[in-house]
């Protein structure tokens, strides 16, 4: 498995330049985010890319550094066409949205629109599903480019019934679930509330790793996929789980061709680029070669509508 060729779904840009890309609040009244203590510039990017057989990359935008201004994973792709893709984050209460994403699929490039909540503890639906929401998923659907949501672990037991919802409503667009949506999916954020808040974090194990109750309900939903990014593997290297065992588990629910690999690099920090990739190889030791080879890329370039050899 070790030559075969990646695709990064989930890859976020943090400039060296914080004159001309400022942190921003993602929503009004929140502070602006601090700067990071490390950047990963669209030319590290694609150096390390190319040093690990990464032959294509999402640049997902950092919406929790940058809020709603693009422009760095925008202006980064412009300078790689075909190679790098953007995924945006607007504001999807803005009636003036899907406009503006049309716009930006026409003249950008962009290939993708996310959605995310704020806050944890925040219990509501308007953030994905408000009548302006909607909207945005409709112009999704009308433009064939995939919408990504990242969902909060505690939020789970409403908001996948919904994401259900609205996949059958749209059964041609392609919906991606960072980080899987499920137990193993929880954020070093999450984790680090629980730790605050004194409540030990125990994941369910193998075979079915909290799957049952959780996203089993896509099983029969074909449009909904699932992202293995560093911080599923982070819950289960901290389990004692191999990685492989989920994946094989997920492959063996969903089919093979709903399963994408992502870096996370950006805002995953524990593991070099070097490590994320030897981890997504290995994390396809229990599949078949065809299996393989769409987990790691080609369910991601189909998905995204790129037709690189």
């Amino acid at each position: 498995m070790t030559s075969l060729p990646l695709f990064d779904t989930h890859a976020h840009l943090v400039s060296d330049d914080w004159d001309t890309y400022p942190p921003r609040p993602l929503r009004p009244g929140l502070p602006t985010p601090a700067r990071t203590g490390y950047s990963v510039t669209v030319d590290a990017l694609i150096a390390m890319m190319d040093e690990h057989g990464v032959t294509e990359a999402c640049l997902v935008q950092r919406g929790h550094l940058y809020g709603y201004d693009n422009s760095y994973i925008v202006e980064s792709a412009r300078e790689h066409p075909g190679r790098l893709h953007p995924v945006v984050m607007l504001d999807a209460q803005d009636p003036a949205t899907p406009d503006r994403y049309r716009d930006m699929v026409r003249d950008d490039h962009v290939r993708g629109f996310r959605l995310a909540h704020t806050r944890p503890w925040i219990l509501d639906t308007a953030w994905m599903s408000s009548p302006q929401a909607m909207e945005v998923w409709k112009t999704c659907a009308e433009l064939g480019t995939p919408m990504t949501l990242i969902l909060f672990t505690k939020q789970l037991p409403y908001l996948l019934p919904l994401v259900e919802i609205i996949a059958r409503r749209f059964p041609d667009l392609p919906i991606l679930l960072d980080h899987g949506a499920m137990p193993y999916g929880m954020t070093q954020y999450e984790v680090k509330l629980a730790a605050e808040a004194g409540e030990e974090v125990v994941l369910p194990g193998p075979p079915d790793f909290g799957i049952d109750r959780t996203i089993a309900i896509f099983e029969d939903v074909p449009n909904v996929h699932f992202k293995i990014t560093e911080i599923t593997m982070e819950r289960l290297v901290a389990a004692g789980v191999r990685p492989a065992h989920l994946v094989r588990r997920l492959v063996d629910g969903f089919g093979p061709d709903r399963v994408v690999w992502g870096s996370d690099v950006g805002q995953s920090t524990l593991w070099t680029y070097t490590e994320k990739t030897e981890m997504a190889r290995s994390a396809a030791d229990f599949l078949t070669p065809d299996e393989a080879g769409s987990f790691l890329r080609g369910n991601a370039a189909r998905v995204y509508s790129v037709s690189r050899a």
